[in-house]
């Protein structure tokens, strides 16, 4: 009866789970069911409401509000994802309604519709363009909206003069400017070109605009073209900062732009990103602004907010802040600070707190001069490894290769290859690199660096680059002192009965050239040797096989013994279908049983060292790294260029030519399987040298063909009018240098010794307010006369006041081209100046007195050329008065009663620079009746007279400037 009731049970319990079953699945039918009525009622009511639509069209006598309908219900049908092709030639003609709902559905079906390649977007085009120069802001910003999104190359080049007129247009709305300088953003990323060089300047003018939103908007722009463009867009940097300190600092900003307590987080982060594009400045104003701007980040960042945004924010700009103070590398009480604060952002909680700290620290590794800071964190960031979000875990593997050095190599590498067994398939190949060549630069004894590459290649053989195993077969070949031991290893892995297909390739390569020598070693004889690579024969691909049989004739003309096992190999492999193979063991087989061995030995001659080359591992890992958008000026492989770095007097010796730097990419040398041929003593391959690649010979060419943005702060584009004020000031000490009906230019100077301070002062003379005032130095003269600014003017310069800008000048040699300074600001639409500053090696001259004897004692000890010049030239005016006047002006001593003649003129001056003082003398015999002067300088110096020469003939042969 149990037994009974049991299958009776059981049986109960079968039939109802079959009966689930069955409704499950007629559940499931019905709902199939529905499904499928549903599509065949919804393409019943498309197609009925497309002919209905169609019908209408044709008719062709729809109101606006009828056509704005009908293109509104083509947008949804086409949002199912139905074909509405013949609606898009009326979405076309609805861009040219007048009212602006008509035309607002004409631009959104127009954006959905047509991509960049359709044939009716070059219909749009004039209707865009008209919109873009409509009075009406709400048309621009259709017309914007829609190069954005459609805008190919051709609607760009056609467009982006219109787009840049409404950027920079004083009647443009602060909402206009940021669509136009995000729509010329996209348009830049598709097309670079169509952003001319020459609208530069007005483009970073922008950055100063009262508007944040504006600002924002333009300083992306901004960020995008000085990646690219450093040298044209480097006045970005003063504005930048200047900006930055307002925000941070002076809190200029608008209430509405501050989220969670922090006064525009985006503008700020896209300021400190942008100064991170350019090398820091040397000018002590500008890095003090920056000094103070980022000291006020830092204490704004001792608050711990509760608010997950407002930290967000907060922490953002922090970590582009620390970013910045790491490129600088020169504010030592900041980057102390930042150091504390780094060690606990890696141990946070929050995973974007952990994976910025991770970040920021690789960049301090990469940039610092002691990684002791870092390494006590070393324990911390090995974790980082096993972190659950791959992204840390890719950090702290970037971080882990930057601080690595001679003192903790062995331990990362170790643990880098412990991780490598559980590691992320993603990031596998970039471990194998990075271990690679920490391996091998910080190698310091032979064994270490053989035992660590092999077993990198037998734990992670399938993400094992091509770069990595023959860079070994380089150094190897390279090194005398690693070929035994390397030809052991390969042989003991090639014996083990799992093999990765990478090792045999070693294998194959090292035993050919290199297995005589461990021939007599126990396990090690010839006939092992050839068993351990004849078991891995038929299991490998046919690159590899070509490389065995190439070893095998190699073992021919090392290894008579073996020679009929060997024979026997090659007519094996002469029938193989692969025709490869079968060429190789035919043309083996024929140089083996010739009746002398001569051609054998003469082909297969001994294998030459590899030429030194830039690493192809370093160069695979740059790839990897600059495979961002963003253009870092700093990467993980910065400190790499430094070949044989913190290596014992062992190996340094023994990996000459094989650090980082001299690493050579082995291409053809190291056979790529069927395509290596063999021509050694121990089966040398034919092409044994890294063969350079076409690009790499013409590595050394320019061949680009644009042509970079002209420097408008040069002397090549000097104002009109320039020379009046430039020549006065040239001999007083201050005066007005340029004026014209909007601005006066105004200077004042105070040299010392080898040093001169210049105070310009700008004033407004219109009756509107100057905007974005900049100037812009051009210092010509390069390491002879050093620049310091220390002041900037006021981007604002309102009617009737003043600006001032204060700079330094430093002869550290001697110079003869004075510097240039652009002034641009807009008033209405931008205006420019370019002047030349009247700083000459004369303005560093201090005058002298002596006697007669001891004048021309001096003069007979100067002696004539090269230390002298002297030129005979018509002068202007000859007077007394006139000359020395001049004389004065350019600060040469007249010395009364020295010469013989009256008439003549000595003087007698020193010249002070940072290399040293000249002494200088002069004499000047005027000839009054034919207005004539002969002028004689001589100077200690052989490169002053003709300098000074120079100064003195262009003053005496113009008149007094006025």
């Amino acid at each position: 009866m149990a037994s009974a009731a049991s299958a009776m049970f059981s049986r109960g319990i079968g039939n109802s789970s079959s009966k689930e079953n069955s409704m499950r699945g007629l559940v499931s039918f019905i709902a199939d069911l529905r499904n499928a009525r549903a599509r065949e009622l919804e393409e019943k009511r498309i197609n009925k409401e497309l002919a209905n639509i169609r019908n209408k069209f044709k008719q062709g006598n729809l109101t606006g509000y009828d056509k704005k309908k009908y293109v509104c219900k083509l947008l949804y049908i086409y949002i199912l994802g139905w074909n509405v092709d013949f609606g898009h030639l009326e979405a076309v003609n609805l861009i040219s309604a007048n009212k602006y709902s008509e035309k607002q559905i004409g631009y959104l079906a127009v954006t959905l519709f047509l991509h960049e390649s359709h044939e009716l977007l070059h219909l749009v085009v004039n209707s865009i363009r008209k919109d873009l120069a409509d009075h009406n802001e709400l048309n621009n910003c259709l017309a914007l909206h829609a190069i954005a999104n459609v805008g190919s190359k051709e609607m760009g080049e056609a467009l982006c003069a219109d787009v840049h007129r409404l950027l920079i247009s004083p009647t443009s709305k602060p909402f206009v400017k940021k669509k136009a300088a995000l729509t010329m953003l996209r348009l830049y990323r598709k097309v670079p070109s169509i952003v001319q060089p020459e609208w530069n300047e007005r483009i970073i003018a922008i950055m100063d605009d009262p508007d944040m939103g504006v600002a924002l908007s333009v300083t992306s722009l901004v960020m995008a073209l000085a990646q690219d463009d450093p040298e044209t867009y480097k006045g970005a940097y003063t504005k930048a900062a200047v900006r930055l300190r307002k925000i941070v600092v002076d809190h200029e900003y608008m209430g509405d732009y501050v989220y969670y307590k922090v006064p525009c987080p985006w503008l700020q982060v896209k300021l400190l990103r942008l100064m991170q594009y350019f090398s820091p400045s040397e000018d002590s104003h500008v890095r003090q602004l920056m000094r103070d701007s980022l000291q006020a980040v830092l204490d704004n960042a001792m608050e711990m907010p509760k608010n997950v945004q407002q930290n967000n924010a907060q922490n953002a700009v922090l970590f582009e802040a620390i970013n910045l103070i790491i490129h600088l590398d020169t504010e030592h009480d900041l980057m102390v600070q930042i150091s504390s604060k780094l060690g606990k952002f890696i141990g946070s909680r929050e995973t974007n707190v952990r994976y910025l700290g991770l970040e920021a620290m690789t960049h301090l590794a990469v940039r610092a001069e002691t990684l002791d800071p870092i390494k006590k964190h070393q324990d911390i960031i090995i974790a980082s490894l096993r972190d659950r979000d791959i992204t840390v875990r890719r950090q702290g593997l970037d971080l882990l290769y930057s601080m690595c050095d001679n003192t903790n190599s062995e331990k990362i590498v170790h643990e880098l290859l412990k991780y490598l067994q559980t590691a992320d398939y993603a990031i596998r190949e970039e471990m194998v690199l990075k271990i690679a060549i920490l391996t091998e630069k910080y190698a310091t004894d032979v064994k270490w660096y053989v035992d660590i590459s092999m077993r990198l290649i037998a734990m992670a053989g399938d993400h094992v680059s091509d770069e990595v195993w023959q860079r070994i077969i380089q150094i190897v070949t390279n090194n005398d002192e690693l070929q035994i031991y390397a030809a052991q290893m390969t042989l003991k892995y090639c014996q083990q009965e799992h093999c990765h297909e990478t090792l045999v390739k070693i294998g194959s390569y090292i035993l050919g050239e290199f297995g005589h020598l461990i021939a007599d070693s126990k396990g090690c004889s010839p006939i092992e040797q050839f068993m351990a690579l004849q078991g891995k024969f038929n299991s490998c691909s046919p690159n590899t096989r070509a490389m065995i049989l190439s070893a095998f004739v190699k073992f021919v003309n090392l290894f008579p013994e073996i020679k009929s096992q060997l024979l026997q190999a090659f007519k094996t492999y002469s029938h193989s279908l692969d025709s490869e193979l079968q060429q190789r063991a035919c043309e083996y087989l024929t140089m083996a049983t010739m009746p002398t061995d001569d051609l054998l030995r003469t082909v297969l001659d001994e294998m030459p060292p590899f030429p030194e080359r830039a690493s192809a591992l370093i160069s695979r890992l740059d790839k990897k790294q600059n495979a961002i958008g963003d253009k870092r000026t700093w990467s993980v492989t910065g400190k790499d260029g430094l070949p044989g770095l913190d290596r014992s007097a062992t190996l340094k010796q023994n990996f000459s030519g094989s650090g980082p730097a001299a690493t050579a990419t082995i291409n053809g040398a190291i056979a790529n399987g069927a395509a290596a041929a063999t021509n050694g003593r121990n089966g040398t391959y034919t092409n044994g040298g890294a063969v350079k690649s076409p690009t790499e010979e013409l590595a050394g060419l320019d061949l680009s063909t644009g042509s970079s943005m002209p420097n408008l702060a040069s002397a090549l584009h000097l104002s009109p009018d320039w020379e009046q004020g430039y020549n006065r000031l040239l001999l007083a000490p201050s005066g007005i240098l340029y004026e014209d009906p909007q601005v006066q230019v105004g200077l004042r100077s105070e040299y010392r010794a080898d040093v001169g301070c210049l105070i310009l002062y700008f004033t407004n003379k219109s009756t509107a307010p100057i905007q974005s005032f900049t100037t812009t130095l051009d210092n010509r003269a390069g390491e002879q006369l050093k620049t310091d600014v220390k002041s900037i003017p006021d981007t604002t310069v309102h009617p009737g006041s003043q600006s001032q800008q204060m700079i330094m000048f430093e002869a550290r040699g001697v110079f003869s081209l004075p510097p240039t300074i652009r002034i641009s600001y807009i008033a209405g639409s931008l205006q420019a100046l370019t002047l030349q500053l009247p700083v000459l090696l004369n303005k560093y001259m201090e005058s002298a007195t002596l006697s007669s004897d001891d004048f021309f004692k001096r003069w007979k000890q100067i002696g004539g050329a090269p230390r002298e010049a002297q030129r005979i030239f018509q002068g202007h005016d000859v007077s007394y008065d006139h000359t020395r006047r001049v004389l004065e002006g350019l600060k040469w001593g007249v010395l009364d009663g020295v010469d013989p003649n009256p008439r003549n003129f000595v003087s007698a001056t020193v010249l002070h620079t940072g290399a040293g003082k000249f002494g200088c003398l002069l004499r000047l015999e005027p000839n009054a009746e034919n207005k004539m002067y002969r002028l004689t300088i001589r100077a200690t110096d052989d490169a002053v007279p003709p300098i000074l020469m120079k100064a003195m003939e262009e003053r005496l042969t113009q008149p007094w400037p006025q």
